[in-house]
C-alpha cells in the first residue's frame, strides 16, 4: 500500500472544518445512497441508524481522519474499534466499493461546487487508503484462531 500523496494529505486536511460543519449531513446522505441495496443495509445496526447515532459516529470518524490524515498513529485505537465493529457485523472487503460509491457522491450532494474534482479525488484516494488499513486489520481479526463470526 502506498502512502498518501502530500497533495492529498493537504486537501483532505483542509476539508476538516467543512467535515466538522457538514459531516452528519454527508454521512446521512451517504447512508441514503448506500441503503438502496438491502443486502448492505443488513450489515448496519438499524437502531443506530434510526437514532442518528451511526451517521454521527461516522461523521466523527471522518472528521478525526481529516484532522489527523498526516498523523495516522493518533487514530490507531479508533481504527481498532472500527475494525472490531466491522468484524462483529460481518463486513467484508467486498463491501468497501459500495461505501465509496455512496460516500463520494454524498460529499458532492451536500457540498455542491465546494467539492470540486480535486477534493473528490483526494477523498477518493484517502478513502481507499483508509479502507486498505481497515481491511488488513479486519482480515487479521477474522483469521484469529477461535473467531467464529458474529453471533
Amino acid at each position: 500500500m502506498s502512502a498518501l500523496s502530500p497533495e492529498t494529505i493537504a486537501i483532505v486536511k483542509s476539508t476538516a472544518p467543512v467535515i466538522q460543519q457538514h459531516g452528519v449531513a454527508i454521512t446521512s446522505r451517504m447512508y441514503e445512497r448506500l441503503f438502496v441495496d438491502p443486502k448492505i443495509k443488513t450489515l448496519f445496526d438499524e437502531a443506530a441508524q434510526q437514532s442518528g447515532e451511526q451517521p454521527r459516529r461516522l461523521a466523527g470518524a471522518l472528521l478525526a481522519f481529516a484532522s489527523n490524515v498526516d498523523n495516522l498513529d493518533v487514530l490507531t485505537a479508533a481504527i481498532e474499534r472500527i475494525a472490531a465493529r466491522h468484524v462483529s457485523m460481518n463486513v467484508k472487503a467486498e463491501h468497501y466499493p459500495a461505501v465509496a460509491n455512496a460516500l463520494l457522491p454524498a460529499i458532492k450532494d451536500v457540498l455542491g461546487d465546494a467539492a470540486d474534482e480535486r477534493v473528490l479525488n483526494a477523498w477518493g484516494e484517502a478513502y481507499w487508503f483508509l479502507a486498505d488499513v481497515l481491511k488488513r486489520r479486519e482480515h487479521g481479526l477474522y483469521a484469529q484462531e477461535g473467531y467464529s463470526g458474529p453471533e
